[in-house]
């Protein structure tokens, strides 16, 4: 038998295709996923409710809400039955990794490459922390966890750079999905620490619906595939022409280029070429304006709330806290080095998005903690940052002018609104903030950003033409200087007045007030921002960088480091001229480096070495090496002006290539104008409407007290001024001196903590000035002061102690007051020069009336050499109450008066340190006290016995619970102590 084939006429017939559509496997994806985590929750709370509830701090009922860990990994069922469905998840996922590369794939990009590859990892590690749960290995599953939302960034970040610009709904979904994602993480991270750090019960409950918020967001996401792979039609073919196939013809709009010779990425065409076609009416353009310079004037707000929102736990914690890491958020133009992030933030989408995410930096008013607010507004500055670098890059004279309109209208506000910017988050609607409003008008703002026709963007100012001109030092070192410049002198107008400060003589003052003056400040630096302009404008900008003109700005800084009263103030107001006028020369400087992440990157740098620096110079006591930097500000200055000079190294430059533009140059003459009209308006508006007047004129009775306000910054993070305003004035007091009030520096915002109270009617004396690295002291009085002198104590080893001897006209007769803070125990040698000191210019004035009111760090009776013998015995004066032995820092000492009574009041959430308060009747005038024994000094008294002008206020009787003003209450005592007026006392 034989077998034989014949083929000769055989045809082979293919079985058909089976063409499958990518988007049914999206939504397989999708289904599994959430039938997985839903299973899983659904069944563990039927089973195992109580148990999965349960966690390391606490069980039910504190917390009835199971986190993700819990449900899926811990108990059978319902682990098992997760697993099973996760695993038949793991096919889809990969699919629909690989199915998006091959979509979005490009032969100009490494983009699609980089997500995909993300992507893959983001799937393992997905696996690890599914398979591998807390109770198997707790580090390892986190680990994995952490991973898994770290990749997530990349992922979802670059798929929205990816998504093709016809498939706007995808685009528009992919970047609220991402932005909701990503914020959810700031709750989930803040309750984790709740839970795991602080073992708060119940916050592991808040934290678990965050993290199934994350699961939800997170399959949410990648849902959107589906409507991606049906609109590309992108479908699967199984069969003898197995493949992929896509009927879409569309490409992606945004193409990026990347070289190492030219690092800046082209943006969409529509941005770098305004269309000539389109006409555009003067009023669009003009809103165009007004956005750009409000959205300045945002990043100008969130970038200098980032420092007092973090020194806030610095302050408290009087050292090195771990906040102060947060500050490097500053450097994150390093992420420009990422090219295809770089790219997309350079689109119109890029930057919108970015402008938008910083917004949270606004919201962070509506944040009660002080933490909560950190963990906001660090990664808004950051991103702020980023656009705002990218804004400098493409239009460097337009942004430029944009920059410091934005700042000057931040500088106004500041003014108008009691030194406090109205949308900064450690102010709220009790403080002077109009957060809400603010916020309001920045989405306007950006929503007139986003539609601008196409006609009404800037041009890129970039010469193709001609290579990179600068190299990355000479770029990056004059702006980083300047921006701490601005930061740090002329973010507050009355700052650089504060520098020039030195008190009264013979009823006057030596040079300018703060509250009055600062309104010249700006107008000088609108001069300066118009010199800019005319010279840019008629093609003299060269002049700018000349080393003439920085050798007068030279001697402007010269002059406001070595000399005080007005012409200290006058070199100031040269300093802040010449600062303003050449910034758009900077930054267009800085726009012409080779490397755009290197240049902005060092000039961040030094930005964040010079704000530390002039930290270091104040706080040197609390921070390691500190002795080098100590009382060294001109230091800090030569090398502020050093990096600066790099600008001016070619006197014969030309003109750069940009002109501007009739309707620029117009507006911005128009804003510079209407700020120096409001600057002025603001002051007048804000002066008394009344002098000064004690308030008890008939009897020669006054009231005195100390308090340490934490330089105006409550217990939640808020700044207190109104606070403080409230109980002085409900306590009526005449003659307040306050301690730790020297905020014209960065760290506590450029803020003058007396503007609000000066309202009420009383002459104000800062003391040592931000320029004498003292914590400060205030003299507030409602009775005119003759004169004032300024003194820095002793302070060998410690921070320096400052303190005002005033001569106040009290109902005619000279009072001497002295406010000191003096240093903490950790430096005895320099608490014991200082009240040496303290009690030689106390005994000077005797048998003067004087009052001290200090803050001095001993014990009551406590033998030399700890402070209270130096005053009390050597400086003759006589203390409030000896018998009062709790007290510790606060001391109130008079001389040459009648004490009629003393009260402490509690602080409330105000600050760290109780308000002390003592009243006291003058003698007759042209008499003295008559009777200054012991025993006539302390016969105790009821205020009923008393006139009533000499009743403190009766309101503040209560406690803790119930009674009192604003959480504030007699204590310690629950009362004023009445003393008697000795017989014989002539008044």
């Amino acid at each position: 038998m034989s077998f034989s084939r014949s083929t000769s006429s055989t045809k082979h017939i293919s079985p058909p295709n089976v063409v499958l559509r990518a988007s049914q496997i999206a939504r397989a994806h999708t289904i599994l996923a959430y039938s997985a985590f839903g299973s899983a929750l659904l069944i563990g709370s039927l089973l195992h409710y109580k148990k999965i509830v349960k966690n390391g701090v606490a069980g039910y009922p504190e917390e009835w809400f199971p986190s993700v860990s819990a449900t899926i990994g811990d108990w059978y069922p319902e682990r098992n039955v997760f697993q099973i469905l996760i695993a038949l998840t793991s096919g889809p996922r990969f699919c629909l990794v690989a199915f998006q590369y091959f979509l979005h794939r490009s032969p100009t990009s490494s983009l699609p490459t980089i997500i995909f590859i993300c992507g893959i990892l983001r799937t393992l590690s997905c696996g690890g922390w599914v398979y591998i749960t807390s109770s198997d290995d707790h580090d390892i599953h986190d680990v994995c966890m952490i991973s898994y939302i770290l990749l997530n960034i990349p992922w979802m970040v670059g798929g929205i750079m990816s998504t093709p610009v016809e498939h706007t709904s995808v685009r528009r979904k992919r970047v609220i999905l991402a932005s909701v994602f990503f914020l959810t993480t700031i709750p989930l991270i803040y309750f984790f620490i709740q839970h795991k750090v602080h073992r708060i019960p119940g916050a592991y409950t808040h934290y678990s619906f965050f993290e199934w918020g994350l699961i939800l967001f997170d399959i949410l996401y990648d849902s959107f595939t589906e409507e991606e792979f049906r609109l590309a039609e992108l479908d699967i073919t199984i069969g003898s022409t197995a493949g992929f196939q896509s009927s879409s013809k569309a490409n992606p709009v945004e193409k990026v280029i990347v070289s190492r010779e030219k690092p800046v990425v082209a943006v969409e065409a529509e941005i770098i070429e305004p269309d000539a076609t389109t006409e555009i009416t003067h009023w669009r353009a003009t809103l165009a304006y007004i956005s750009d310079a409000y959205l300045s004037y945002i990043f100008w707000s969130i970038f200098t709330s980032l420092i007092p929102t973090i020194f806030y736990f610095s302050v408290w914690e009087l050292g090195i806290s771990g906040s102060e890491l947060a500050f490097l958020a500053t450097l994150s133009p390093i992420f420009l080095g990422i090219p295809p992030f770089r790219a997309w933030a350079s689109t119109r989408t890029g930057r919108a998005t970015l402008q938008l995410f910083s917004f949270a930096g606004l919201g962070a008013f509506a944040l009660q903690s002080p933490t909560q607010r950190l963990f906001v507004v660090t990664p808004a500055t950051a991103i702020a940052v980023i656009r705002q670098v990218i804004d400098w890059k493409l239009h460097p004279t337009y942004s430029s002018l944009m920059t410091v309109l934005g700042f000057m209208l931040s500088s106004l506000l500041k003014h108008a609104n009691h030194s406090n910017n109205p949308v900064w988050p450690i102010v709220d609607h009790r403080s002077g903030g109009y957060n809400k409003t603010g916020l309001f008008l920045a989405l306007l703002a950006l929503a007139e950003l986003y539609t601008r026709p196409i006609s009404a963007h800037p041009p890129s100012e970039r010469d193709q033409s001609k290579p990179p001109q600068e190299s990355t030092l000479t770029a990056a070192l004059p702006l980083g200087s300047l921006l701490f410049v601005y930061h740090n002198f002329l973010s507050e107008p009355a700052t650089l007045v504060a520098w020039s400060w030195t008190g009264y003589e013979n009823g006057r003052p030596r040079g300018p007030l703060p509250g009055q003056h600062g309104s010249i400040t700006l107008i000088t630096q609108c001069v300066g921002v118009l010199l800019a302009v005319a010279l840019l404008r008629t093609k003299k900008a060269h002049l700018l960088t000349h080393p003439i003109w920085f050798v007068v700005g030279g001697i402007g800084v010269y002059v406001m480091y070595h000399y005080r009263n007005w012409r200290g103030y006058g070199g100031s107001l040269v300093y802040a001229l010449f600062s303003m006028s050449v910034t758009p020369l900077a930054v267009i400087q800085a726009s012409k480096a080779k490397n755009v992440t290197r240049t902005y990157f060092i000039a961040m740098l030094v930005y964040c070495v010079l704000m530390l620096a002039a930290v270091w110079a104040v706080a040197y006591a609390f921070v390691p090496g500190g002795e080098y930097l100590r009382e060294r500000t001109g230091l800090i200055l030569i090398m502020q002006m050093t990096c600066l000079s790099l600008a001016f190294r070619r006197p014969k430059s030309q003109t750069p290539h940009s002109v501007l533009s009739p309707s620029l140059v117009s507006f911005t003459r128009t804003i510079v104008a209407c700020i120096c009209v409001l600057s002025v308006l603001a002051t007048l508006y804000l002066l008394p409407s009344s002098p000064a007047a004690p308030h008890r004129p008939g009897p020669r009775i006054f009231r005195a007290g100390i308090w340490t306000v934490h330089f105006g910054i409550d217990n939640e993070g808020r700044d207190s001024q109104r606070r403080m305003r409230d109980l002085i004035k409900g306590m009526e007091l005449d003659i307040v001196g306050l301690l730790e009030t020297d905020l014209h520096r960065p760290v506590y915002g450029n803020r003058d903590l007396t503007r609000v109270i000066a309202e009420e009617g009383y002459y104000v004396d800062l003391g040592p000035g931000p320029n004498l690295h003292t914590w400060g002291a205030v003299l507030l009085s409602k009775f005119p002061i003759i004169n004032s002198t300024h003194h820095l104590l002793p302070s060998p080893d410690g921070e320096l102690a400052p303190a005002i001897e005033a001569v106040l006209d009290v109902f005619g007769t000279p009072v001497v007051v002295i406010v000191s803070h003096n240093g903490q125990e950790e430096t005895p040698l320099d608490r014991e020069l200082q009240s040496q000191e303290l009690g030689r210019i106390m005994a000077s004035h005797y048998p003067k009336p004087t009052i001290f009111l200090g803050y001095v760090v001993t014990n009551p009776k406590a033998p030399k050499p700890q402070p209270y013998k130096y005053l009390v015995e050597d400086g003759k004066m006589h203390d409030i109450d000896e018998s009062d032995w709790d007290r510790w820092c606060e001391y109130i000492l008079y001389r040459g008066v009648y004490r009629t009574s003393y009260a402490r009041v509690s602080r409330s959430t105000i600050t760290d340190t109780e308000l002390q308060v003592g009243q006291f009747i003058l003698p007759k005038h042209g008499w003295t006290v008559t009777n200054e024994t012991h025993e006539a000094r302390y016969l105790r008294n009821f205020k009923e016995t008393l006139p009533v002008e000499h009743w403190f206020p009766m309101e503040y009787y209560g406690d803790e619970n119930q009674g009192g003003v604003n959480g504030h209450f007699y204590h310690v005592f629950n009362t004023p102590l009445y003393y008697n007026i000795p017989d014989g006392a002539i008044l």
